[in-house]
């Protein structure tokens, strides 16, 4: 199983914040912190915001942070909101459906996959975690200052 990018831009978008809870961000900042570009990162922060998972403000110091705490932000739920689905393979449209148990199987080893993405939070993923934290600290400094310029 693949994900798309829009997931990963959007565990992307909240990690970031969450490794930063006291301040607000700037989309551009997040962008160049992870060097993808900014105009990916407006629909992606746009349907967090409507989901409830970051707030914005708009203005000269306007920006986005996490709406919840990072430990009630859970990944399984989160990627079954990014996600369009999770069907591997495209059993309706196969000559075999009904007569086939591959979907079956499928659906289960979706369904475990999922369970196991339940079991965590933003907070599992962040907390504890001082190297990808400094990362992304030492990361946004440095196109911070690039931007100076």
């Amino acid at each position: 199983m693949r994900l798309t990018r829009y997931s990963d831009y959007a565990m992307r978008v909240l990690i970031y914040l969450a490794a930063r809870p006291d301040r607000v961000s700037s989309i551009s900042d997040i962008a160049n912190t992870y060097g993808i570009s900014q105009n990916h990162l407006m629909k992606v922060v746009h349907d967090l915001r409507k989901a409830g998972y970051i707030a914005s403000r708009r203005g000269r110091n306007g920006g986005v942070k996490l709406a919840l705490p990072a430990s009630d932000i859970g990944v399984g739920s989160l990627l079954r909101l990014t996600e369009d689905g999770f069907d591997l393979v495209d059993c309706p449209n196969c000559i075999l459906t009904g007569s086939c148990s591959l979907s079956s199987a499928l659906d289960e080893a979706t369904a475990a996959f999922l369970a196991v993405l339940d079991r965590y939070s933003l907070a599992d993923i962040v907390e504890g975690r001082r190297d990808m934290l400094r990362t992304i600290l030492v990361r946004n400094e440095v196109s911070a200052a690039g931007n100076v310029s």
